[in-house]
């Protein structure tokens, strides 16, 4: 009897860090949803360089964070594509690193279609990816064919029809039947075998003709290695398999797809009268290329078989970080170099504003406001000198001998120059001049009396 893992939870536990919970939690889910199934449409699809595929699933009211690891992906990681419904198989986690809940896909399938159609498209993006769809190695049919190779069945209506076309519109081409089984396991080596022999018979155009039927009844017509040898032949082939909505790798390989093996015939045997319609047909092919090119790449893909449980899921986790940092340093990159551009524009402007142009423009502003404040305080010092000058001259013409001199007092001088100021210092009979306001007097001395003599202040 299997045991309720969330009956395993205790109230009483320790408590849990961060990652111990989310390990735990990542146990139980993958325990409880070891295996499950889940359809919705693919949404956020990523394609890091480690070729593990990150994507959404979601539905109208939920989404789901889904891993596609490297090993599962290798063969689907053209096919998927935002918008494409699908049902994933897996088992629910949780990515550690950041507690994202999350599917781990081991398998894909297109919802509502089969692994036939998947692998056809795989096939037709590898054969297109290779240059086999294009139009430019295309070879051109004979206008007037004389010898045309069949490679169909011998048996049923298939080639009574082609026959009967050519036997109406253009009864004098010689007809040779390259009999093969287009059905069945032997089909594909058959098919593969009858081309090549056609090829060598130098045959002016080859029909590959098969009926119509299901998807599995034409797969023959879808294998790569019959496609690979429609592309080596040399000859001109024309396919015609199926009815006008069944579609093959063959008709796309082909150097000339028909709708029917009837108009493959008519294709190699037109009649005057039937160019217009000929043309009409041409108008109607082209656009049923482009619906079926748009309905390739509306094709959904098929999964593969489910494989074990892959044991090392911890370097999964560690991958998916990888992948995680990775995207985030991406990030970081671009914010960065934003910053740094934005940087660099602030100093382009800082250094325009620093131009020595614009700077010796406002110094040569500053030496006229200098130049002209200059001149003023020149000429309020020179001012302000002359006012000084002219109250020093009146100090000095105050304290001068000549004012002195001027108010009738003199100067005795010696012959040699020196102030007489004592009497005493003189002698009878020498030689003096006495320095008057106006002119000088030369005497001599009689007497040099050494008593002071007393003149009144007050006489006239």
């Amino acid at each position: 009897m299997a045991i309720d893992p969330f009956n395993r939870l205790s109230v009483n536990q320790e408590v849990l860090t961060v990652t111990q919970l989310n390990r735990c939690a990542r146990s139980m889910l993958e325990e409880v949803f070891a295996g499950v199934w889940v359809v919705g449409e693919i949404s956020n699809l990523a394609k890091p360089a480690s070729g593990h595929i990150y994507f959404t699933l979601k539905d109208q009211d939920a989404q789901i964070r889904c891993a596609l690891f490297r090993q599962h992906a290798l063969r689907v990681r053209e096919a998927l594509r935002d918008g494409v419904a699908i049902k994933a198989y897996g088992k629910v986690s949780i990515f550690e690193g950041r507690g994202d809940y999350q599917l781990i896909v081991e398998r894909l399938e297109p919802a509502g279609d089969g692994s036939l159609k998947l692998a056809f498209e795989l096939l037709q993006k590898k054969l297109e990816q290779e240059g086999l769809f294009a139009a430019d190695i295309k070879k051109t049919l004979p206008q007037h064919p004389k010898r045309i190779g069949i490679v169909t069945s011998p048996t049923g209506a298939v080639i009574r029809d082609i026959v009967s076309v050519f036997k109406r519109r253009a009864p004098q081409v010689e007809l040779i039947l390259v009999p093969t089984a287009v059905q069945g396991k032997e089909a594909t080596a058959q098919i593969i075998k009858a081309l090549q022999l056609a090829d060598k018979q130098q045959f002016d155009a080859i029909i590959l003709a098969r009926g119509g039927g299901s998807l599995e009844d034409l797969w023959c017509f879808n294998e790569e290695v019959v496609a690979r040898a429609i592309a080596a032949c040399v000859t001109p082939i024309v396919s015609g398999v199926g009815h006008e909505t069944d579609v093959t790798i063959a008709d796309f390989v082909a150097d000339v797809r028909a709708p029917t093996p009837s108009a493959a015939a008519e294709l190699l045997a037109p009649h005057h009268q039937d160019w217009l319609a000929t043309l009409n047909q041409l108008q109607q092919r082209l656009e049923r290329t482009i619906r079926e090119r748009l309905t390739r790449y509306q094709l959904t893909v098929d999964g593969f078989t489910k494989r074990l449980r892959h044991p090392r899921d911890q370097l999964q986790q560690q991958t998916q970080r990888i992948d995680d940092l990775e995207m985030r340093l991406i990030r970081s990159f671009k914010q960065q170099l934003l910053t740094y551009r934005q940087h660099i524009t602030q100093l382009d402007s800082r250094l325009l504003a620093q131009h020595p142009k614009k700077q010796l423009q406002i110094s040569q502003q500053q030496i006229i406001v200098l130049r002209q404040q200059l001149k003023r305080l020149i000429q309020d010092k020179l001012k302000q000198v002359q006012l000084q000058l002219a109250s020093q001259v009146q100090a000095l013409q105050i304290v001068s001998p000549l004012a002195t001199l001027e108010r009738g007092y003199s100067i005795v001088l010696t012959e040699k120059g020196q102030v007489v100021q004592e009497s005493s210092k003189t002698t009878v009979g020498q030689k003096l001049t006495v320095k008057l306001y106006k002119g000088e007097l030369k005497v001599n001395i009689l007497d040099n009396q050494q008593y002071p003599v007393n003149l009144s202040l007050l006489e006239d």
